[in-house]
């Protein structure tokens, strides 16, 4: 049974070149502590309200309006959660 507390990933693509995962979230769902081994986009399809809890203690929280993207590079490491009281979700492109 998956725990309803984290993300759903969807895989829609997974090849040589890339990997393309759509993220829901409902409110309070997290994606789970994770790194990032490849440079990434994330284009929002809903607005998001994200908490990004980061190495070392560090929380921030982020908005990113639907529509809007922005593109990270490799070694990321995070736990991303909804703080919104709505779902939310998201497309992650990796650049393998």
């Amino acid at each position: 049974m998956s725990n309803p507390m984290l993300a759903v990933a969807t895989t829609l693509i997974d090849n040589e070149q890339v990997r393309v995962t759509r993220f829901d979230f409902v409110p309070g769902a997290k994606t789970g502590w994770h790194r990032h081994e490849h440079d990434y986009v994330i284009t929002a399809i809903t607005d998001l309200s994200m908490r990004l809890e980061e190495p070392g203690d560090i929380e921030r929280e982020v908005t990113v309006s639907a529509g809007e993207a922005y593109y990270r590079e490799a070694g990321v490491e995070h736990d991303v959660s909804n703080m919104g009281s709505v779902p939310m979700s998201f497309i992650e492109v990796e650049l393998k």
